[in-house]
């Protein structure tokens, strides 16, 4: 629960806890949202998400305005603003769908990765509050194909590529990071001002906010969905 309130987290298809023989990109993940928001009857959601999570929110309040609520941006990835690494991805994207169409052909007759690294970002979190952890060591977009399917990592690479929308019709919070491994600030914040009515937060954080500023960030996820839907109903 967040402030009394009910929170669905989904595992997009073609991650570690949603292996699919189907394809996967924005338009599969964001028919699979509506899936799930229609199994739970729930008829209009906030949805939230970080990095390329983010953009997913952001293209599913796109096409499903009516299920939208509104949207929490956390640390985007602007096609325009990426940087570093990134930059050669972004060239190599018509690659890495091919890529992505091979993997799930493989897959269909049998051949994957047997063995996948565990995904718990709760230990996570506590290994990089400890000190056991570098983020740095995870400031490479490769090093998501350690816990992600062939299939789904490529399709992710892919779909983050695509532009967010010109704007969005609902309420906007973004969160962004002043010292960004992966995008430019200045070229970030360009592009989500273009998205409408933002209220915008710049945090002390390279990337991984949630494991950075997660105090912070949940301080202003909390106040700003009481601004938005009043508070909560009791826990």
């Amino acid at each position: 629960m967040l402030a009394g309130r009910r929170v669905l987290r989904p595992n997009l298809r073609g991650h570690a806890g949603a292996r699919s023989p189907l394809p996967a990109g924005m338009r599969q993940w964001c028919d699979d949202l509506v899936a799930m928001l229609d199994a739970e009857r729930v008829e209009r959601a906030v949805m939230v998400g970080h990095c390329m999570g983010a953009n997913v929110a952001a293209q599913f309040a796109a096409r499903h305005p009516a299920r939208t609520a509104g949207v929490v941006l956390i640390e985007p990835m602007p096609r325009d603003a990426v940087i570093g690494s990134l930059r050669i991805f972004r060239s190599l994207r018509f690659l890495f769908r091919l890529a992505g169409g091979a993997a799930l052909a493989f897959n269909s007759v049998g051949l994957r990765r047997q063995k996948l690294s565990p995904m718990n970002l709760e230990q996570w979190d506590k290994a990089v509050a400890a000190g056991e952890i570098d983020l740095e060591a995870f400031a490479s977009p490769l090093s998501d194909l350690r816990t992600t399917p062939s299939a789904g990592y490529f399709a992710s690479v892919a779909a983050i590529f695509e532009p967010l929308p010109q704007a969005l019709g609902c309420p906007v919070l973004a969160m962004m990071s002043r010292n960004s491994t992966m995008t430019d600030p200045a070229r970030t914040r360009a592009a989500l001002e273009r998205l409408g009515s933002v209220e915008l937060l710049e945090l002390d954080a390279q990337h991984w906010i949630p494991t950075e500023q997660p105090d912070a960030m949940r301080a202003a996820l909390e106040g700003w969905l009481v601004r938005l839907t009043g508070p909560g109903p009791a826990s």
